[in-house]
């Protein structure tokens, strides 16, 4: 990935969807690891390079603000994650089908945030 990272920085536009994705890629790969501290940044970097370089209801934009959204999530960071997931969901019923496999992730992840608050009856609707 960091190799990657490299030559996508030394050949195409600093704001490209490319390095946005690859930084996405690093970013999940630390978080697996447990390394949540380097791995956020990561995950704003490429949000902000999306939104600069794609259009606002991008899927691939969506796609990353539930990755940052799963990080703090899985710290703890109920606060923090829930409205990245709820934006997230938003792009997508904009710029995806209604039974698009990614929209129903995305809400399946907002689901367990409620569940695991005990925020059972915000939770079910989203299941």
């Amino acid at each position: 990935y960091l190799r990657a990272i490299a030559i996508v920085e030394k050949s195409l536009p600093p704001d490209h969807p490319d390095l946005a994705s690859s930084l996405s890629n690093l970013a999940a790969l630390y978080e697996s690891q447990g390394r949540y501290e380097e791995a956020e940044p990561l995950y704003k970097r490429a949000i902000a390079i999306d939104e600069k370089s794609l259009p606002p209801d991008h899927p691939s934009l969506a796609t990353d603000l539930n990755n940052l959204a799963g990080l703090y999530d899985s710290q703890g960071r109920y606060e923090e994650a829930e409205p990245l997931y709820k934006r997230a969901i938003a792009i997508d019923e904009k710029s995806l089908p209604p039974d698009h496999p990614s929209l129903a992730t995305h809400l399946n992840n907002l689901a367990e945030l409620y569940r695991s608050q005990g925020r059972y009856e915000e939770a079910e609707p989203l299941y």
